[in-house]
């Protein structure tokens, strides 16, 4: 058995775990981790308390996907529902789509009985005021100081925080039959243009699990993962036989077709093999991840391998 997960999934680890060392599925834990971090208000990149977008709401993304039988659920751009990993979870068992976006995946999440709320909270709202005032001129905004409609799309360049655009949860489990499942959460990049969407909704960009080869998770920039199907790209290099930290130094490598300078390349993942290997990469230097395997009492840190573009 083994859970691991992005650093900021400490909180939920403990949870993930107890599902595993019961005999549960990873799909279970990987659902229950992930929704203990998104009940975290301190942290901003995912679920209640999320960064919001330019307009100051908070629109969420979610996947998860089970390894054994490749299905998968997905939610985009959801508001007001603190827990859209679930609502994913529920895309995947209870209906013939992937993924639901918008007013569709709240009328959904309504009718599994969740209840709506704002997931705006004060220091986040803070920091959305700050960084617009710090960074757009008045002539984007009216007399109430409100963001003019018409410049929307100028301003999401001007507005976005490079240092708040990275952030996600993802966590990967397998369990005790060998079966492996992932989940990604996300509230997004901070001040984006609305319903914009990330790789963390899109199976095979963000998130991607299969049981005979093994499973990715990533967080970082969405669009260069879209763009390459980061996720994916690591499974695809596990069944060419590449060994895991090979697999995943391909598909970065992968984001140099982009044609973006290497330093604006950022991005991270999680992984692991069909036989329980795991590791983390990232462009950056210093991070790191956390995994809990059998025989363990509590989770551990591991810095992530630096890898380049």
């Amino acid at each position: 058995m083994l859970l691991i997960a992005s650093a900021n999934g400490a909180v939920g680890m403990a949870a993930g775990w107890a599902i595993l060392q019961a005999d549960g599925t990873a799909l279970d834990a990987v659902e229950a981790a992930t929704r203990k971090v998104e009940d975290n208000p301190k942290d901003h990149s995912v679920g209640y308390g999320g960064y919001p977008n330019l307009l100051g709401e908070v629109e969420l993304d979610a996947s998860i996907m089970e390894g054994a039988t490749l299905r998968a659920g997905a939610v985009g751009a959801l508001r007001g529902f603190r827990h859209p990993i679930s609502v994913a979870r529920q895309v995947l068992e209870q209906l013939p789509h992937v993924l639901l976006v918008g007013e569709g995946a709240a009328r959904f999440a309504t009718e599994l009985g969740m209840q709506p709320e704002n997931l705006l909270t004060p220091p986040a709202e803070q920091a959305w005021r700050a960084g617009l005032a710090g960074r757009l001129p008045e002539e984007f905004r009216d007399a109430q100081g409100q963001i003019m409609e018409r410049m929307l799309a100028r301003a999401t360049r001007l507005a976005t925080d490079p240092e708040r655009v990275a952030g996600t949860v993802n966590f990967i489990a397998q369990d005790a039959a060998g079966h492996i499942a992932s989940a990604v959460s996300t509230s997004g990049w901070a001040w984006k243009y609305p319903g914009r969407l990330g790789d963390s909704p899109i199976i095979g960009a963000g998130n991607y699990a299969d049981d005979r080869y093994g499973a990715a998770a990533c967080t970082g920039w969405g669009e260069l993962a879209i763009r390459a199907s980061t996720a994916r790209s690591v499974v695809m290099y596990l069944q060419h036989g590449y060994a895991l930290e090979d697999a995943c130094r391909a598909a970065f490598r992968d984001l140099g077709a982009l044609g973006l300078p290497p330093e604006h390349c950022l991005m991270s993942l999680i992984a692991l093999d069909r036989h329980g290997q795991h590791c983390a990469v990232s462009t950056a230097p210093g991070r790191t991840y956390v995994y809990q395997a059998q025989g363990m009492a509590s989770h551990a840190e591991l810095p992530r391998l630096v890898a380049e573009v």
